[in-house]
């Protein structure tokens, strides 16, 4: 295909519409991964939740013949799933890291297990009647040239990641618990000393985090897609993760950093259509993340040494009064 006609798809209202689609399951995981970051219990599990929510979504539709009760059914099964770590890490006392990692085995696992079972394919649930969440068209604004095909005709899931991006906002800076769930990831010992309950906040935390993460999943096989594929998530859990930290740990810097990591991947679908590689293609999303991250590094570590610095000329500055006044 000529170049130019893929860098006039690029240019177009449908792309960027792609990409608020594309980003969409990094968003919605990605504020989940930030609330429970900030709380202090990284959530690595992000990944098997997704996978588990989208799973139930599309098994729970199917049987139902209700995509409601398909996405309520997987929003519940991902909230539980994440309570798992939460009562792994906090009450049986095991590492946060290696109980994420288990439980993301576990759902890799166990999704196929249970595809074969009630499909007898281990690769996608195509056998099943599925059923897909409704694009949502705008009135008034679907007719509009250009903006209509980026503001309208998104499935619900797009819409909700930016609000709840500003929900989770409010909720952090403006409501006691988001309070008290940043004192919790700042200082625990000292939240405890003010009569904070540390590991009902970190349990809240991680239950939130786990239905945000549902709600990505089940936009993967409900909406991105009609059917559930083994490891259909891609690493999109662990990308959302890389945004919260891009993103500065802010709910509107998360999504900004969400943005771009889908705007990759829309990026190597348009180029997918050249001659290029197809495996230097699939390779885009990731490597722009090994690079965000390298990126945050340089930039934390260019934090630290301005704090380090300014620590250093305060220290002399004392000392310099100090011995004035010995003087």
């Amino acid at each position: 295909m000529d170049i130019n006609v893929v860098l006039g798809a690029i240019l177009s209202g449908a792309f960027v519409a792609s990409v608020l689609r594309i980003s969409a399951p990094l968003i919605l995981p990605a504020l989940g991964g930030l609330l429970s970051d900030l709380a202090g219990a990284i959530n690595i599990a992000l990944e098997g939740t997704m996978l588990v929510a989208a799973f139930t979504g599309v098994v729970v539709s199917a049987y139902t013949h209700s995509w409601v009760l398909g996405i309520s059914a997987g929003l519940i099964v991902g909230t539980l799933f994440s309570l798992i770590l939460a009562f792994a890490h906090l009450y049986l006392g095991t590492d946060i890291i290696l109980a994420g990692i288990a439980l993301n085995i576990m759902a890799q696992g166990g999704t196929i297990f249970l595809l074969y079972i009630l499909t007898g394919d281990k690769g996608n649930s195509s056998t099943l009647a599925s059923l897909k969440v409704p694009d949502i068209v705008i009135p008034g604004i679907h007719n509009i040239p250009v903006l209509g095909d980026i503001l309208s005709g998104h499935p619900i899931f797009v819409y909700l990641a930016f609000l709840l991006t500003w929900i989770v906002s409010i909720f952090l800076y403006h409501t006691r618990l988001g309070t008290h769930l940043r004192a919790v990831g700042e200082n625990s010992e000292a939240a405890a000393s003010v009569g904070i309950n540390v590991n009902r906040v970190k349990v809240i935390a991680i239950a939130m985090s786990g239905f945000l993460a549902a709600l990505g999943g089940l936009n993967l096989s409900m909406a991105y897609l009609s059917l559930f594929q083994n490891a259909m998530v891609a690493g999109r859990g662990f990308i959302a993760l890389a945004a919260v930290y891009l993103g500065g740990r802010k709910p509107w810097g998360t999504l900004l950093a969400a943005i771009i990591f889908g705007f990759a991947q829309a990026l190597a679908i348009n180029l997918g259509s050249l001659k290029f590689p197809p495996q230097l293609v699939q390779t885009i999303p990731y490597i722009t993340t090994i690079l965000a991250l390298v990126f945050y590094n340089l930039r934390q570590a260019a934090q630290a040494r301005e704090r380090a610095r300014k620590f250093q000329e305060r220290h002399m500055a004392e000392m310099a009064v100090a011995k004035s006044g010995q003087d």
